[in-house]
């Protein structure tokens, strides 16, 4: 009901419209009436084609204005569809993009694609289909029966037995259409994720000799989904020609006994014309009624879509509403968009453990260390020793032990909306939007110079060779970029939109080292007032940093480089390894 609440103002442009529309459609039949009648008359000499014009232009100019405002109700209607639409896919995608990972992955991306789309989508159009047949339907079908009872309440009665009969059967094949929809929709979800993965991993099974196989499970799952569908569609398209056939055997004993009627051996005794009218009534109102059916099985099906995106919707408000509350009766600020006033602040890690749900062991255990504004603190550590899960626990995607501070806040209590202003991240997974690059970076900000920020990641005069600059679109996923240009558009895109904490998960992975120190360099002049924890296994750059974290056997060791290279062999080992390396590969250069 709050969506209709809503658009009240839509609504009540539809109720007025569609009262001036279904109570005009009385007109018809009345007109159709006199025209049969008139006709009679011409025939019989007692009326003159004068009349018959006469009557004919007054039908058409009656017709006319009824199917205006038949014109406006539907205008308003599809505008009252629109905006639920919009409203409801806005609510879902916003708890859709707070979900973790963890979360979606076990909801299936397939699922979640069916939901925001086809769950949404069929739920609005039961909403617009009922709000049309309350008036279409409901408001026409009392006025039908009204008149109808008006020429002869006692036939009226006899040929209105029929069209409650289609709604019985109707509300009794409920069941049925509600449980064939429903696998549909599963189906559906699971088709999504299939294909997905076909296209996403298609190179992969190609190369090991799997594409056969997955070939034959995917036309598996795609008869899974046509025998789904056949069976939720049958329903759909082979009731209706039956709710219509029974709504209309009226016309039979409106045949048999009008004929009485006209006779004067019936009920009432009519005219040519009132017989006409009331046929015709009959007539529009059994179609009326076939459409009331058709109308519950589309509202059986919006059930079903409801009930599946029902939580999220649900889940969305109330947390976007906890939300506000705690931010404004929260004392930690929002980040100030003038860097240069943002106070010093610290943040800090207190025995905090951490280990994935159903995981046998910890990943880390009982850490401590301190950051403040300003710094830079690189993590690293041997291969699978959590440095990656170390800057996601930030995020709180997971539950941990201990207490994670900032500016005396534990973060995990911090609502939402607070710690995604105050937490920028950039992962393994660059995440490019198939838009051009200056959307990629500035996500709709337009206070922002986009040159500014390609210039920060060594990245403008790549730009400025591309054929339409900044406004170039990238593909999905920014498949027209190299994996160098690609993981620089993210990081200028996490600089950006300022926030006083970042995580950086290996950031220079695919830089070349000139390019490597310049984008650090740009990088410590933007983290004067920030907190940065660039996360990498690549040493060159850590005598820079302001701190180290060195993770290994689920313990951690926060110092300095220097400090680390004197007290922890591994670490030293490892620095000294790289760069041995490095002058390895520079004297088979030169050579």
């Amino acid at each position: 009901m709050d969506y209709f609440r809503v658009e009240w103002k839509i609504l009540l442009a539809v109720t007025i419209s569609g009262l001036i529309y279904n109570v005009g459609l009385l007109a018809g039949p009345w007109f159709e009436g006199q025209l049969a009648e008139c006709l009679m008359n011409i025939l019989t000499g007692k009326a003159t084609f004068r009349s018959m014009l006469f009557l004919a232009v007054t039908y058409v100019s009656v017709i006319g204005s009824v199917q205006l405002a038949r014109y406006i109700k539907r205008f308003y209607v599809r505008r009252f569809a629109n905006n639920v639409n919009r409203r409801m896919k806005t609510i879902l995608y916003r708890t859709l993009v707070h979900k973790s990972r963890a979360e979606l992955g076990e909801e299936g991306i397939g699922n979640v694609i069916t939901k925001a789309i086809s769950d949404v989508d069929d739920c609005v159009e039961g909403m617009r289909k009922f709000t049309t047949e309350i008036f279409d339907t409901g408001i026409a079908m009392c006025c039908y029966i009204g008149m109808l009872l008006f020429y002869d309440w006692k036939l009226a009665l006899i040929s209105l037995i029929f069209p409650p009969i289609s709604y019985a059967i109707a509300e009794k094949m409920k069941r049925v259409i509600q449980s064939t929809n429903a696998s549909y929709k599963e189906e559906m979800g699971v088709l999504n994720t299939v294909t997905l993965d076909r296209i996403s991993n298609a190179v992969t099974y190609r190369v090991f000799g799997c594409e056969r196989q997955r070939q034959e499970s995917y036309e598996k799952t795609l008869k899974d989904y046509e025998r789904s569908a056949i069976h939720a569609n049958i329903w759909n398209a082979t009731l209706p020609p039956i709710y219509k056939v029974i709504s209309a055997t009226g016309v039979i004993f409106i045949l048999y006994l009008g004929a009485k009627n006209i006779v004067g051996s019936g009920f009432t005794a009519w005219s040519i014309a009132s017989f006409t009218t009331f046929l015709a009534c009959y007539t529009k109102l059994s179609d009326k009624s076939s459409k009331a059916a058709k109308l519950f099985n589309a509202v059986h099906k919006a059930q079903i879509s409801w009930n599946r995106i029902h939580p999220y919707m649900e889940r969305a408000e109330s947390a976007h509403q906890e939300d506000e509350k705690e931010i404004s009766a929260s004392k930690l600020a929002r980040p100030s968009e003038n860097h240069s006033e943002q106070k010093s602040s610290e943040l800090k890690w207190k025995n905090v453990s951490f280990a994935y749900p159903n995981g046998k062991s910890n990943i880390f255990e009982q850490v401590c260390f301190s950051a403040k504004t300003g710094q830079i603190i690189g993590v690293t550590g041997p291969v699978a020793c959590g440095k990656s899960t170390l800057g996601k626990i930030m995020l709180c995607e997971y539950p941990y032990q201990g207490e994670i501070t900032y500016s005396g806040k534990e973060i995990s209590k911090m609502p939402e909306l607070l710690r995604n202003q105050m937490i920028g991240y950039l992962g393994h997974d660059v995440e490019l939007l198939d838009d051009s690059v200056k959307e990629n970076i500035l996500m709709g900000d337009e206070n922002e110079n986009v040159w500014k920020w390609l210039k920060v990641v060594c990245m403008d005069q790549e730009v400025r060779n591309m054929e339409k600059k900044e406004d170039t679109t990238i593909g999905n996923g920014g498949m027209r970029l190299s994996g160098g240009q690609s993981e620089r558009l993210s990081l200028a895109r996490v600089l950006c939109h300022w926030r006083p904490i970042l995580v950086l998960d290996d950031p220079f992975s695919a830089l070349d080292q000139t390019t490597e120190e310049q984008v650090f360099r740009h990088l410590k002049e933007l983290s004067k007032n920030r907190i940065v924890f660039l996360i990498s296994h690549r040493l060159r750059l850590f005598p820079e940093m302001d701190q180290v974290i060195w993770l290994d056997q689920r313990q951690a060791d926060c110092s300095t480089h220097e400090q680390l290279m004197k007290d922890n062999p591994l670490y030293q080992k490892l620095y000294f390894d790289q760069a041995q390396a490095k002058e390895e590969a520079q004297g088979e250069n030169n050579e």
